[in-house]
């Protein structure tokens, strides 16, 4: 069993006011922390990853084909692999949650 401290692990600031924390990674599937920032946006982008998450505080609009799709505090998600999707906090406080990749995505190329 790995045991990620999350005193050990730094946020990295993927794009501006978008901070993402890894978390543990097994050998199929992984776990990161979100936070991101009023007004912050994540460019649509893919990946064969599938991922699933939550959102623990705010409301995170993702951005599919297009469309608008809010995901509120409580709320949980699933996006498949190689779906082209974006986010946006449009709200006044920082939205945070977890996100889980499978496969593993253990250290991504935030640059990317």
């Amino acid at each position: 069993m790995d045991v990620v401290p999350d005193d050990e692990v730094e946020a990295v600031e993927a794009v501006d006011g978008v901070h993402l924390t890894q978390g543990a990674a097994g050998e199929n599937a992984s776990i990161q922390r979100f936070y991101i920032e009023p007004g912050a946006e994540v460019p649509v982008h893919d990946h064969p990853h599938e991922q699933v998450g939550t959102v623990t505080q705010g409301t995170l609009t993702f951005v599919v084909d297009d469309e608008d799709v809010p995901v509120h505090a409580g709320d949980t998600f699933a996006i498949p692999g190689d779906e082209p999707h974006g986010a946006v906090n449009r709200g006044d406080v920082p939205v945070e949650g977890f996100d889980v990749f499978s496969p593993a995505r253990p250290n991504p190329d935030w640059g990317e």
